[in-house]
């Protein structure tokens, strides 16, 4: 009697791979790409660029960007053992240096080649406007070259905006402008988080989103707490809702109702770092408060949007 063979074990295969910083303490990174992804039923792998004790903002901070042999090897892995199969996104957010930008730069090329329905999208993390840049002085120059025109989308705040096209991002009118001159390659849209401080209501925060045929503005409550983490959660968000159906401007108001639902959980409980909510609430929650709060953002899309003239504005040469 002969035994029947086992059938052969199937890889994990996630759906979307994260490649982004990992902390021990706090909620930045991974740490918050990963559980938002997974709570909107995505499978993720994480890989990570840098491994810090916590962010560089408290008085102590060990670690470091990880080795190019390692982080190359990370994503040469995920191909040796077939875990790609069902790949449908990449999301990128902090990297440790130009290196990594390369390294990944060469890496997304080989995976587009091989799937035209991947989907990339890039939050250039570089600095903010109360730190500053705090990243490799090389990374602008990176990101422009090498990994941008990758993307089909890009989530920069509005300081990163800036940084990237080296234009006024001073009022929403400046920031479309400045959005549209990084339309380039594959890139069919950017969604500026923080965008135009200087011209918010009391109370509330706006995101830009560009095309290269529109600009819509979401606006959003401005809770008061202020961890990191935020736009991590954001490009995440954005990215679980889009691949689960949502259009673009749908996912982006998701995105910052699912901000709003953390800061609130954060200051409630009067916590340093970013607390996400247990659960996601679901668009068709029927909650009078949450459904409030996604029709205001939705008829931002809709009444917000730029005059027919700014829309339809050519990309700058």
């Amino acid at each position: 009697m002969t035994d029947t063979p086992s059938p052969a074990l199937q890889p994990l295969r996630p759906e979307v791979v994260s490649v982004q910083s990992q902390v021990v303490y706090g909620r930045v990174g991974n740490s918050v790409a990963v559980p938002t992804l997974e709570s909107l039923g995505l499978s993720v792998a994480a890989v990570p660029t840098v491994v810090f004790s916590n962010t560089p903002h408290y008085p102590t901070v060990h670690g470091g960007a990880l080795p190019i042999e390692w982080f190359e090897g990370y994503l040469q892995d995920l191909s040796a053992r077939g875990a790609l199969h069902a790949l449908r996104a990449v999301l990128v957010g902090y990297l440790g240096n130009p290196g990594q930008a390369e390294v990944l730069a060469r890496w997304t090329q080989a995976l587009q080649a091989a799937r035209a329905d991947l989907r990339v999208v890039i939050d250039p993390v570089m600095g903010d406007h109360d730190h500053g840049i705090y990243v490799d002085t090389g990374m602008a120059d990176a990101y422009r070259q090498l990994l941008l025109p990758l993307a089909h989308g890009l989530t920069p705040n509005g300081f990163e905006l800036a940084q990237l096209t080296g234009r006024p991002v001073d009022d929403m009118e400046s920031v479309v402008t400045a959005a549209r001159t990084l339309l380039t390659g594959r890139t069919q849209w950017v969604a500026v988080t923080s965008a135009a401080p200087a011209t918010w209501a009391d109370g509330e925060m706006q995101v830009a989103f560009v095309t290269r045929t529109q600009a819509h503005v979401i606006t959003h409550a401005r809770i008061d707490a202020v961890p990191k983490g935020t736009g991590d959660l954001f490009g995440a968000a954005l990215t679980g809702h889009w691949l689960n159906g949502a259009t673009l401007p749908e996912a982006i108001a998701r995105a910052c109702q699912m901000i709003v639902q953390a800061l609130r959980h954060t200051h409630n409980a009067q916590c340093a770092e970013l607390v996400l909510p247990s659960r996601v609430a679901s668009p068709q929650a029927n909650s009078q408060t949450h459904a409030r709060e996604l029709v205001r953002i939705r008829q931002a899309f809709s009444e917000s949007h730029w005059s027919h003239r700014s829309c339809n504005t050519p990309l700058p040469t």
